[in-house]
């Protein structure tokens, strides 16, 4: 039983039948305090009235009172004494013993609310009976000033009853209100809410079917926002998950056909380099060409088969010769004095940087392979610049060139495989393949600048191992 109690505190709807308990009880006391307040003025007016109806009867006799009918009066009065004031004369009208010193005098005429208040709950936090002495105005202009004295033990007895009645009402009012709210809120919140999170639950079992999608029809404004959200969002994931489906198969066929094609095609270029050995100067001639597109047709079913891969291995991170290994790339790539192409490499001899060396080899390799080819394509010389630096944060590393710069259509799609080819022919791979490796150093690859007198790419490396992802 306390398991469910607790759990059902836990819940929307538990928690808002106690904050309407709450508030529905801070709204009863609000209304409390000054009713409290009001109901002992209005009781010691009550008495002032008593008491001026016990001093005009007195008044109107023409002879002297008798001490029993006196003593009668003030009884039913409920007061010690009377004092009348009229035409500016104070007279003592009635009078008996005073059984105690006059503990407070109140007087009626001149209290504001904030007073009120005060004197009611003096009288209620004090348990015992005091004598007090109460002024007011007399009703119907009887006078201009009437003053008794009295106990408070009958005050404070009609003040605890009242009070015990309005808190007993406001605890049954407060009890109807939550549970009618509670019902409200069941009806109009939690219902629909549950509803939702049964297709969320459904539709997590089975992301691909589209026949659980959500379909909005709550009335509550905002629920049928949400509920319109969720559908949009439930339908984009449903298409990227048939989408993802497809490509994975097409890309398992993709890398078969990749394989056998590549060995196929391994075989035509071993034949092909003994044409150009050929006596035919025809033969001779067609050679080259036929050599090349055979090796490029081979380097795509490379880049196919690697892009491929389920993922790259995480990086090996150890301390490398930024400078020693941007010359190995160079050297690889076939960058030397005697070319067209001039490599200049401007990284300090002895600058250090922690990177895994064979994917930032695979990068530079990249992204200086797509520079020497951009420049090639001019028929011009060019120069391609490798540079870098480093902050308290990350290293970084420019590789920038003086080709013609990258079409509007490579820079929209530029890190995306088979997309983002900067020349004709080209897949786009190189690229993709760059960024991914960066991304997984815990990097970024950015273009930095690209126009008409060239392009350069930007590697940001962090220093903090925390910043791998």
């Amino acid at each position: 039983m306390a398991e469910r109690r607790r759990r059902f505190l836990k819940t929307l709807s538990g928690r808002f039948l106690i904050l309407t308990v709450i508030f529905v009880m801070l709204a009863e006391v609000l209304i409390f305090v000054p009713s409290i307040a009001r109901y002992r003025a209005d009781f010691l007016l009550t008495r002032l009235k008593q008491a001026q109806i016990a001093a005009l009867t007195q008044l109107a006799a023409e002879d002297v009172i008798m001490p029993e009918l006196e003593t009668e009066l003030l009884a039913n009065a409920e007061v010690y004494n009377v004092v009348l004031r009229r035409d500016e004369v104070r007279q003592l009208v009635l009078s008996s013993p005073v059984p105690g010193p006059i503990h407070d005098t109140y007087d009626l005429r001149m209290a504001g609310p904030w007073e009120l208040i005060r004197d009611a709950f003096a009288v209620l936090w004090d348990p015992q009976n005091r004598i007090i002495r109460v002024i007011g105005y007399p009703v119907q202009e009887a006078g201009t000033l009437i003053e008794v004295t009295m106990e408070t033990r009958a005050l404070r007895r009609e003040m605890v009853d009242y009070g015990l009645r309005i808190l007993l009402l406001s605890a049954l009012i407060s009890v109807v209100t939550a549970f009618l709210l509670f019902l409200a809120v069941q009806r109009l919140l939690v219902l629909p809410i549950r509803r939702v999170v049964r297709h969320m639950q459904t539709y997590a079992e089975a992301p691909e079917d589209a026949r659980r999608v959500i379909e909005p029809n709550a009335d509550v404004e905002e629920l049928r926002a949400a509920e319109e959200a969720l559908q949009s969002m439930q339908t984009q994931l449903t298409a990227a998950l048939r989408q993802k489906e497809r490509l994975a198969q097409l890309g398992g066929a993709v890398a078969k056909i990749s394989h056998d094609l590549r060995n196929i095609l391994t075989t035509a270029q071993l034949f092909a380099d003994r044409l150009e050995g050929s006596a035919d100067p025809a033969v001779a001639r067609s050679a080259p060409k036929l050599i090349g597109s055979i090796s490029r047709a081979v380097s795509l079913c490379e880049s196919t088969l690697a892009f491929g891969k389920a993922e790259e291995p995480p990086p090996q991170l150890r301390r490398l010769n930024l400078a020693q290994l941007a010359g190995e790339v160079a050297e690889g790539e076939g960058l030397g004095a005697e070319t067209q192409i001039t490599c200049l490499i401007d990284i300090p001899p002895g600058m250090t940087i922690r990177a895994d060396d064979e994917q930032l080899y695979r990068v530079l390799s990249n992204l200086i392979r797509n520079a020497r080819q951009a420049i090639e394509a001019t028929g011009q010389p060019g120069t391609i610049e490798i540079s870098a630096g480093e902050d308290e944060g990350e290293w970084w590393i420019r590789i920038g060139d003086t080709g013609p710069g990258l079409p509007p259509k490579a820079r929209e799609h530029l890190f995306s495989a088979f997309q983002g080819g900067a020349r004709k022919g080209g897949t786009g791979l190189g690229l993709a393949i760059a960024a991914e490796l960066v991304r997984g150093h815990g990097g970024r690859l950015e273009l930095a600048r690209t126009d008409e007198d060239g392009t350069e790419f930007t590697i940001h490396l962090p220093k903090e191992t925390d910043a791998l992802v």
